[in-house]
Formats: structure tokens, C-alpha cells, sequence
């Protein structure tokens, strides 16, 4: 990526020494930055270091050195000859002094536009902290050797010829630019209009992009969670378990299978025996028998395959994600749809009238319920006619069965200075034996003893009770004092946002819920509202900062407002990026339209800014609009271009992690094609319809002109 901005500078300075010097900022601010993420305890991680730009870091340097080389070369045409050491020292402090407040203004703003990020809480914060705190380091560091370093290298190493010579690129730019700027600037209101037009249909196919909270990530690897029917034994687990390994371990694209049953001695992921994670190692992709196969096909292939194994359920995921969803909502799946209300029973009829609405909406895939029932509990119904007819109450009947089976204390054990119940019950073998069970005796009360008739001293407890085995709750899940059943499921083939959204069209129509009772959507999904609540808060704050910025800079609402129109025009560029490559709205992308607002404003600044020099200095509008729009075309082109091909690896980078970078850097190339070509063509046009007729030359810009110093000499 770097030596990609080098060679772009080249080919657009013209000047080896000068790309050289701007490329020097990669490191030296990359060395302030990792030394700023050491101090602060930052990791150096995907998102930390993965989401730098070298042409974002590179900007404000480019432009300094730009109007450098240029007004060197200026200067040496109008005095004919080589400059001396003090008049270039003089050039390129009158020439950095020139552009250092619209530069230091552009890379704050790009600076500010992170500062939402900070607003984020919860995993998308702790995921998108660590970028943002290197992005503004990094920025901060940019900023303060564009400044300083930059201009000293300039005057110290350029020492040579300079000449104002264009590169084939830049004349080829120009070639096809000025004739676009005429055509631009004399059909003004069509222009306008069409800018409108397509800031319009872009918001209206942001509507159809769908949205998600995270893009999900290609682990590698695959994790498979195998549910069995409550009660099953660990025996039978482990025997079922270690056929399903076999099974899948057949499969050549798979290196080993690992799997986890129950709950470990660290109990941090409790599970009962019949739930079991298998987590299924894979292969290196060139160890495939066919590299090119889709995982998601692989998946359906091992679903097929241990289909045919009865008694097991499945869910097919990946480790960390699982865990990632586990820690979001308490579910290993995409989303959780959560059902509250008092009665057990109810629960689950709805909660089955959910799963097949759910089952039912495209995309849906690894449907479950939560099991709540099913598991074997011994059922012993006391008989009240029959304790009546002996003259029993219902606590004789429940002291045997608590003693038998349960157990009851007769006594103590010490051991030195420590002591231990003894508790009496039936063998374990009994205990299991229902009609050991029944046999139990219970004692009559003492008045039927009196007879002597010793056979009614204890009757068979199946004379005063029913026993048997019966189905009872499995487990009880509570949330906010609430009783709650959930129908979880995968999403695949589709964005989560627009399945939710006709999930819950769905359910609303189909599903008539109790009193009392309510559904509520949980999973990643919550997260994405939660962060989504958030941005909608503090990014428009951000806005308004930036605003503030731009008046302060321009001194006018007017400018201000014309500048901040690249934002909308940027955002352009980048919805329709997303929708050709078919990737639906994310944080990632999100914070990709919050690095691009500052991108955006950018080059307007820039431009901008020159086109009122050049008023100051005498030219009517149309003129300074003209001469304004074909300097500066050069400096658009290079921050534009370095700033994007930055992105460009991590646009198509198809390795671990990608799946999160891929989105922010699409919105950010997208969004600098569609400003760049509002900077170029819009912007001016803006100016010529809505811009002041005159700038004022200010007191400072009349004393440098009288000075007469080789900055300034060359315009007269």
C-alpha cells in the first residue's frame, strides 16, 4: 500500500524528491502512533492497524508539498534563476503559510468525524475503540510533520531546478477536465439539478441495502452444536457423540474433530450431558480436493451426512461466533426471539406456533426451540380415596417416599475436627426400579395396628399412590422477573436487518399472543439497534462541529454550507459501492461514512479556499472559478487518489478478517470517486450560482503583496 502511494505521488509531483518526502510520513507518523497505542495500552489488532489509510495520513502532506513545488517553480521562472538559500527558505514558508490553514482545517475535520466512534459502547465499542484511537493518532502525528517536517525536508532537499511542468497524467486530466468545467459551468442549472437527482435515488436505494451488525467472519473452521433429548445419559451421549465424530472425520476437507460434552471442572460454559459442541477443524484450502468449493456448501454437505444419525438436533456455526452470540443474548445463534409470560405450558405452545412462523420467512435456517420440557422425572400422585379408606394423610405418604428415595439424615461421621452426615436411602439400582418403588411400604397409622392383624401394618406404596415416569420442565429460563422461552435461528443467504423486519410482519399477523405475554428480538440484532440509537445521536453532533469548523475557516454560512454539501454527495458514491458489490449496511460500513464525511470536506476546503485567493487578488468569479478549479485539479486528484488506493487492498483482500474491512474500505472508495467529481464539477457550479459576487482583500494578504517577496512577486 505504500509503495502504491509512492509511485501515485511520483507520477502526479513529478518530482522524485518530493514524493520521497511526502512518502516519509507513512513512517515517521506510523513510529508516533505506535508509540501513542504502547502508552494508552492499545492492541495492535485487525481493526486497530487494519482500518490505517496511508493516503489519509499522507493528505495534508501532499498538499503543502504541492503548492511548494509549484510556487518554487514560479519564483524560479520570474527571477531566472536558481533560487539561493534564504529566498527558498522564504518561498516555502510564504507557500506553506498559503495553504496551512485550509490543510490543518481539512485534517481536523477528518480528525473530528471519529469522534462518534467513541460514542459507542457495548462490543461494537470495544471493537471500533482501538481503530478510532489509532486513526486520530495517526492523523494527529500526519498533522504535526506536515507542518514541521515537511516544509523544512522541502527547502533543505529540493535545492535543484523545479520546473511547473505536468506530468502526462495531469495533462490528460486537464485535457478531459476543462472542456467537462466549461460545459459544467455554462448548463449550471441542469447540473444542479442532476446533483440532486442522484443524491435522491441513492438515499432511496440506501433503503434496500438491508443491514446487519457485524459482517460475519470466515473462521475457518466450523463449529456444530448436537442437542439430544433431555435426560439422555452421559453414556449414551458420549457413544452417540463419538459416531457423529467418525462420520464427519470422513470427510477429506476436514483435518479432526474435537468435541466438548457437558459442563468442565472451570464451569464457564455450563451444559447439560445431551448437549454437546463439536467444533470441526479444517483443512488448508490447498489440501482440498476442491479448492474453489464454497464452505457453505461443505456445511450442507456434513448436515446432509449426520442427518441420518436419529436423536440429535443441530446447529451449524462457527467458534467464535457462537461464543460472540453466546455473549450478546445468551444464544449461540444469529437471533434469539424471546417469548415472556407466566405459565410454562403456554410458553412453548407459542413458542412452537413462533418456530414455525420463523421456519416459514426466507433465510431462516437452524430453527430451534429451547428445551424447556422432556426431561423424565419420577411422577408420584398420591391416591386420596384410598389414604381415606386407611385413615392416612398425605404427609405419611410423602415422609417414605423423601426417606426412600430422597434419603434423610441418621446420623454423623467426624474426622478430626471435620463432620459429615450420614444419610440412608435406597441403593441406587432401587432407586431407578419403578416397581422397587412401588413395593415401597407405608406404614398405617397406629389405630389399625390395634387389631393384630400384622399384614395391615404397611401397605405397598402403589396402593395409596400412582408412580410412574413422566415428562417435566427441563429448565426454567427467567429474564427481567419473567419467564422466558426462545426460538433462536440462523440467518443465511440474506442481511439480518430485512429479516427481522418480515419476521416481525409475520409474526405480528400470523401469532395472537395471550394477555400478558410479548415477544421481543434479541441476538446481534439488538446490538445493531443499540449502536444504530446511538450513531443517530452523535453523529449529527459531529456534523454540526464540522459545520462550526467550515464557518470559522471561511468566515461565512455560505461557503460553509457550500463545502459541507461533499458530505451528501460523498455518501452517494458510497451507498452505491455497497449496492454493486451486493454488501448490506454494518458498523463497518458505518464507520466507513464517517471516515468518508471528512474526506469529503476535504478537497472542498482546499479548492474552495483557493478560488477566494484568487478573488482577493483581483479576478472576477467566473475567472477565479476557471483558474481556481484547474490548479487545484492536481492536489484533488493526488489526496483523492492516495486516499483511495489506500483502500483498495482492504476492498479486495479475501483473507481471515476481511469480512469487516471489506464494507468500511468499499464505502470509502466509492465515497471519494463520487466527491471528487462534486469537488471538480458541482462545487464549482455552487460557487458561481450561490458564492459572493467579491471577497474582500483582508489587511494581512495586502501587506504580503507590498512586500514584494518571490512568493507573491510571481502573481503580479
Amino acid at each position: 500500500g505504500a509503495l502504491l502511494v509512492i509511485v501515485v505521488l511520483f507520477l502526479l509531483l513529478g518530482n522524485l524528491r518530493a514524493a520521497l518526502i511526502t512518502a516519509m510520513i507513512i513512517p515517521l507518523s506510523m513510529l508516533m502512533t505506535i508509540s501513542g497505542m504502547v502508552q494508552n495500552k492499545v492492541s495492535g489488532n485487525l481493526m486497530s492497524l487494519g482500518a490505517l489509510d496511508f493516503g489519509l495520513i499522507v493528505d495534508g502532506a501532499v498538499i503543502i508539498v504541492e503548492n511548494c513545488l509549484r510556487r518554487l517553480a514560479l519564483a524560479q521562472q520570474a527571477f531566472a534563476r536558481l533560487l539561493q538559500r534564504e529566498e527558498r527558505f522564504k518561498v516555502v514558508e510564504q507557500a506553506t503559510l498559503e495553504v496551512i490553514r485550509p490543510s490543518l482545517f481539512g485534517v481536523a475535520i477528518i480528525t473530528i468525524v471519529y469522534l462518534p466512534i467513541f460514542a459507542l459502547t457495548g462490543v461494537e465499542g470495544k471493537m471500533f475503540h482501538p481503530m478510532a484511537f489509532t486513526v486520530v493518532a495517526a492523523l494527529l502525528a500526519s498533522l504535526l510533520l506536515a507542518v514541521s517536517f515537511v516544509p523544512a525536508a522541502v527547502a533543505v532537499l529540493v535545492t535543484g531546478t523545479v520546473r511547473e511542468r505536468e506530468s502526462v497524467a495531469i495533462r490528460l486530466a486537464k485535457a478531459l477536465y476543462q472542456p467537462a468545467l466549461n460545459w459544467a459551468l455554462r448548463l449550471r442549472w441542469l447540473v444542479i439539478a442532476l446533483a440532486l437527482a442522484v443524491v435522491a435515488s441513492s438515499f432511496s436505494v440506501a433503503t434496500r441495502l438491508g443491514a446487519e451488525f457485524i459482517p460475519s467472519l470466515d473462521e475457518g473452521d466450523i463449529a456444530m452444536h448436537a442437542l439430544r433429548i433431555p435426560g439422555t445419559s452421559l453414556s449414551q451421549a458420549i457413544q452417540m457423540q463419538t459416531a457423529l465424530e467418525q462420520r464427519v472425520a470422513e470427510f477429506p476437507e476436514v483435518d479432526r474433530v474435537v468435541s466438548k460434552i457437558g459442563t468442565a471442572d472451570v464451569a464457564n460454559d455450563p451444559a447439560p450431558p445431551y448437549v454437546a459442541d463439536t467444533f470441526i477443524f479444517m483443512k488448508a484450502r490447498k489440501d482440498w480436493p476442491n479448492a474453489r468449493k464454497p464452505k457453505a456448501d461443505l456445511v450442507a454437505e456434513i448436515a446432509a451426512a449426520v442427518e441420518n444419525y436419529p436423536g440429535n438436533k443441530y446447529e451449524f456455526t462457527q467458534p467464535i461466533e457462537m461464543r460472540f452470540n453466546e455473549l450478546l443474548s445468551g444464544i449461540r445463534s444469529d437471533l434469539a426471539v424471546k417469548v415472556f409470560g407466566d405459565d410454562l405450558d403456554t410458553l412453548v405452545e407459542v413458542g412452537q406456533e413462533l418456530a414455525t412462523v420463523v421456519q416459514s420467512v426466507p433465510g431462516a435456517s437452524d430453527v430451534q426451540i429451547e428445551q424447556v420440557t422432556g426431561l423424565p422425572v419420577l411422577s408420584i400422585q398420591v391416591k386420596r380415596e384410598a389414604i381415606a379408606r386407611y385413615g392416612m394423610s398425605i404427609s405419611d405418604v410423602q415422609d417414605v417416599v423423601s426417606t426412600m428415595v430422597g434419603g434423610r439424615r441418621a446420623g454423623q461421621i467426624f474426622e478430626g475436627d471435620r463432620r459429615f452426615d450420614v444419610v440412608v436411602r435406597l441403593p441406587e439400582n432401587l432407586r431407578d426400579n419403578l416397581e422397587a418403588i412401588r413395593r415401597l411400604p407405608v406404614p398405617l397409622p397406629p389405630n389399625l395396628r390395634e387389631h393384630g392383624d400384622e399384614m395391615l401394618g404397611h401397605v405397598p406404596l402403589s396402593e395409596v399412590a400412582e408412580v410412574s415416569v413422566q415428562l417435566g420442565p427441563n429448565q426454567i429460563s427467567r429474564e427481567n422477573g419473567k419467564r422466558r422461552l426462545v426460538v433462536s435461528a440462523n440467518v443465511v443467504g440474506r442481511d439480518l436487518a430485512s429479516f427481522v423486519q418480515e419476521l416481525q410482519t409475520q409474526v405480528n399477523a400470523q401469532v395472537q399472543l395471550p394477555p400478558a405475554y410479548w415477544v421481543s428480538y434479541g441476538g446481534s440484532f439488538e446490538q445493531l439497534i443499540s449502536a444504530a440509537q446511538r450513531l443517530q445521536v452523535v453523529v449529527p453532533l459531529a456534523l454540526l462541529l464540522i459545520f462550526a469548523l467550515l464557518y470559522s475557516l471561511f468566515g461565512s454560512w455560505r461557503d460553509a454550507l457550500l463545502v459541507f454539501t461533499g458530505i451528501p454527495f460523498a455518501l452517494t458514491g458510497g451507498i452505491a459501492a455497497l449496492y454493486l458489490r451486493g454488501i448490506p449496511l454494518s458498523i463497518s460500513a458505518v464507520v466507513g461514512f464517517i471516515a468518508l464525511s471528512g474526506v469529503a470536506v476535504l478537497n472542498g476546503v482546499v479548492m474552495l479556499s483557493f478560488i477566494k485567493n484568487l478573488m482577493r487578488d483581483g479576478r472576477d468569479r467566473l475567472q477565479a472559478i476557471r483558474e481556481g478549479s484547474l490548479t487545484r485539479l492536481r492536489p484533488v486528484l493526488m489526496t483523492a487518489l492516495v486516499a483511495s488506493l489506500g483502500f483498495v487492498p482492504m476492498a479486495f483482500n479475501v483473507g481471515i478478517g476481511s469480512e469487516v474491512q471489506r464494507p468500511l474500505a468499499t464505502v470509502v472508495i466509492g465515497g471519494i470517486l463520487s466527491s471528487t467529481l462534486l469537488t471538480l464539477l458541482v462545487l464549482p457550479v455552487l460557487y458561481q450560482v450561490f458564492g459572493p459576487r467579491l471577497v474582500k482583500r483582508d489587511a494581512k494578504d495586502a501587506a504580503n503583496q507590498q512586500q514584494g517577496n518571490p512568493a507573491k512577486a510571481v502573481d503580479a
